[in-house]
């Protein structure tokens, strides 16, 4: 079985792991926030819902370049940092997934950025 991994991280990267991993007609996502990068005008968004927005549109960029897509998305990983952005985040999350909701587990998290809503996920590759 061939092992693809797309997005290694360079030498010295503070992010020891790739971002996109396909294996086995699969392809795993790992967690990821919205992109920020206020030199370059990007920023995770003013509210929960908008951040879910980025950062779900950030992975189906991720899914695409790996031959998959939002909608061949298995499982699902939400990690939010507040209870009270759960509703919020939810109501976001579910445009993303208009044929069907993949599984799916959230916990809180806290990572060393402002983030406040994260994902991973697992999908089928493109069928060949």
């Amino acid at each position: 079985m061939t092992i693809e991994f797309l997005h290694p991280p360079g030498p010295g990267e503070a992010r020891p792991f790739s971002r996109v991993v396909k294996a086995g007609g699969m392809v795993y996502v790992s967690g990821a926030s919205a992109p920020h990068d206020p030199a370059r005008g990007l920023h995770r968004g003013a509210t929960p819902a908008e951040e879910v927005r980025n950062a779900l549109t950030y992975i189906a960029g991720l899914l695409e370049e790996a031959g998959s897509g939002l909608d061949r998305v298995v499982q699902v990983t939400m990690l939010i940092s507040d209870r009270a952005d759960y509703a919020a985040c939810n109501a976001e999350y579910v445009t993303f997934f208009p044929n069907g909701l993949p599984a799916r587990h959230t916990a809180l998290f806290g990572v060393p950025t402002e983030a406040r809503v994260g994902f991973a996920c697992i999908a089928l590759a493109a069928e060949q």
